[in-house]
């Protein structure tokens, strides 16, 4: 049987949300932001999550935008996905810029990002003089088409 992992969490921040799922099925845990911010043009802002969380061994944290950041708010995350290693205790923090330009704020409670927690593989890296062939080759970048 497939034993669910357990991930401990410790809040960082005195009235902090403790992370949700929308429903029981949901890959991602919402996050929310424990503070206000205040959110500027062209810049990297930190949002502060007030939880920190002990990523099983063999897991990966993935930090994820909601789909509401960037469709409501015209916000993204700054680094595209945020790695969570299983090593790191830390308070989870969500670094995002406006896709617009704007100011924007980003009140207390609002859930800002979603964590995904995922098994990993960590192979040994083997330097070889080539790789193997296959059909695609080095095409990237849309090189099968846009249809």
């Amino acid at each position: 049987m497939n034993q669910q992992p357990i991930l401990p969490i410790r809040f960082t921040r005195p009235g902090a949300d403790l992370p949700t799922r929308a429903h029981p099925t949901d890959a991602g845990l919402d996050l929310y932001a424990a503070e206000t911010v205040h959110v500027i043009p062209n810049q990297v802002t930190l949002v502060p999550t007030g939880v920190a969380v002990a990523i099983p061994a063999g897991h990966v944290g993935l930090l994820i935008a909601r789909s509401s950041l960037a469709v409501k708010k015209a916000m993204t995350l700054a680094n595209g996905v945020g790695v969570i290693d299983p090593d790191y205790r830390g308070e989870i923090q969500v670094p995002i810029i406006p896709l617009d330009g704007c100011r924007n704020i980003v009140q207390a409670g609002t859930r800002i990002a979603q964590l995904v927690i995922l098994p990993i593989a960590l192979p040994r890296l083997d330097v070889v003089a080539h790789l193997d062939d296959t059909t695609r080759g080095t095409g990237g970048f849309g090189s099968t088409g846009v249809k």
